[in-house]
């Protein structure tokens, strides 16, 4: 699991080392004594508690046996899965194609009711065209080498869109100015694009603004691009792979660096002008 010490993902690693070594300790058992009962390296053992190394379901399932608890052995599984759920390499999520990947966020999307969602270089998904959005997920296949199932993946993409139009849900959408002019398809397909943008900020369940570009954002600088749902986890796709964010204090920095970037965006008619300023740099 390659993510930093700060991430989600290691801190239900650690909590998830640290329950097994209070099981351990309950037994009466020393680390050592356990890994020779579990057939394993003593400094295995040292490494899952401390949260250096995932263990395996064969793992849990032995520490739990020779802890006398195998009631336990459900729970401790469905934590490790979690665990290794918040982060995914893109390799591992889109090895069937990218229609899936499409799918999978579907039943996230429907039980969210605010969206808060910051990109820095390209539009999100919920606002793109299907010239646009086919013209990335192409781009996306090529660099991954992942099947070529991208029809389908534009088809489920164009029907998400529909949960723009349902007023149970609200949309906060922040974009750098940069994106605006980010070489996505060709002139037309960004000429459509922006002007598909446009027509979407008047939608009453949306929210846009764009962050210029300016030399004064010492508050307010680009991160890397994130999505917030409601109050229950934050998405970032990196270059590697998908980092699912849920533990709350990390959560409450990422609304609190949205409410930043918020403060320094432009919306309604200043917003418009920026896109329709876009599209005139790219039509001349």
């Amino acid at each position: 699991m390659l993510v930093s010490s700060s991430s989600s993902a290691q801190q239900a690693r650690d909590a998830l080392g640290l329950r097994l070594r209070e099981i351990r300790l309950e037994a009466g058992l020393t680390a050592s004594a356990l890994a020779a009962l579990m057939g394993r390296h003593h400094a295995k053992v040292s490494r899952i508690e401390h949260g250096s190394a995932a263990p395996s379901e064969a793992d849990i399932r032995e520490w739990c046996r020779h802890c006398r608890i195998p009631e336990q052995i459900p729970d401790l599984l469905a934590s490790l899965r979690a665990v290794e759920g918040m982060w995914i390499e893109w390799r591992r999520m889109e090895v069937a194609g990218l229609r899936h990947a499409q799918e999978a966020v579907w039943p996230l999307y429907e039980r969210t009711r605010q969206f808060r969602v910051y990109t820095p270089n390209l539009l999100p998904g919920v606002l793109q065209t299907r010239g646009y959005t086919t013209a990335v997920l192409e781009a996306i296949r090529r660099r991954r080498s992942v099947p070529d199932d991208v029809e389908d993946a534009v088809a489920v993409r164009m029907e998400r869109k529909r949960i723009l139009r349902d007023t149970r849900h609200r949309f906060a959408i922040l974009i750098e100015e940069a994106a605006l002019a980010a070489g996505v398809g060709g002139a037309e397909v960004m000429i459509g694009q922006l002007g598909h943008l446009i027509e979407v900020s008047a939608a009453p369940t949306v929210s846009l603004g764009i962050l210029p570009a300016r030399p004064d954002r010492d508050d307010a600088w680009p991160v890397e691009g994130f999505w917030i749902f409601d109050d229950e986890q934050v998405q970032v796709e990196l270059v590697s792979g998908h980092l699912t964010v849920t533990q709350p204090r990390e959560i409450a920095m990422y609304a609190q660096v949205f409410a930043e970037l918020s403060a320094a965006a432009l919306y309604g008619f200043a917003a418009r002008s920026r896109i329709t300023a876009a599209i005139d740099a790219i039509g001349a």
